[in-house]
């Protein structure tokens, strides 16, 4: 687990961040402390107009029996068809890694502030969660799929026109984490002339 503790480091620190894979995270997870610290460090996101358009629920340990069962029977509801295996696989999403938080995309719709930019801003929110998570030394997996964009879902954490901006699970890596391809910086960034050279 790397920790940050030493501004000279940063640059070492933003290259090591990874994502794990929440069903090979284990114990521990952050404390109580921990976890609001994690979202206290979150809180400094770009927000144009201080809207914030994002909130987080903690689904704590002893709620992921409940949350596995809902989910599940969310699921059933929606895919009558639903086999065996696709149900185990709601379950087990409920219940892998430590700790779970689920972050709402809480768009302010009476604002001046165009919904995108509130989209923006939840999404930086997530990223930094990623790496207040990764600065405590633990690891995080930011996590879509099915159960965010279920309305039944949403609507036990939230209400319309709220949305399910992620699943954020947290823990110690089980095993090893995988560095992932990345892009060539000289495919992702360009230079700009007048004249359209």
């Amino acid at each position: 687990m790397t920790q940050f503790n030493d501004l000279s480091s940063l640059p070492r620190y933003l290259a090591s961040r990874r994502s794990g894979r929440p069903r090979d995270m284990i114990a521990p997870g952050p404390d109580a402390a921990q976890m609001r610290e994690i979202v206290r460090m979150a809180l400094r996101t770009p927000d144009h107009g201080k809207l914030n358009p994002w909130r987080v629920v903690h689904v704590a340990s002893d709620q992921r029996d409940a949350f596995a069962e809902k989910l599940t029977a969310a699921y059933r509801a929606e895919k009558p068809e639903a086999g065996r295996l696709e149900i185990e696989a709601m379950e087990s999403f409920a219940r892998q890694a430590p700790e779970l938080l689920v972050v709402l995309y809480s768009p302010r719709e009476s604002s001046k502030i165009p919904l995108w930019e509130q989209q923006l801003s939840a999404g930086a929110f997530v990223m930094n969660l990623l790496h207040a998570v990764h600065a405590h030394g633990f690891v995080g997996g930011w996590i879509t799929g099915w159960p965010s964009y279920s309305d039944a879902v949403r609507d036990m954490f939230g209400s319309a026109p709220e949305q399910i901006a992620g699943f954020v699970f947290i823990g110690t890596p089980g095993q090893p984490l995988e560095e992932r391809p990345r892009p060539a910086v000289d495919a992702v960034l360009s230079g700009w002339s007048a004249a359209g050279d």
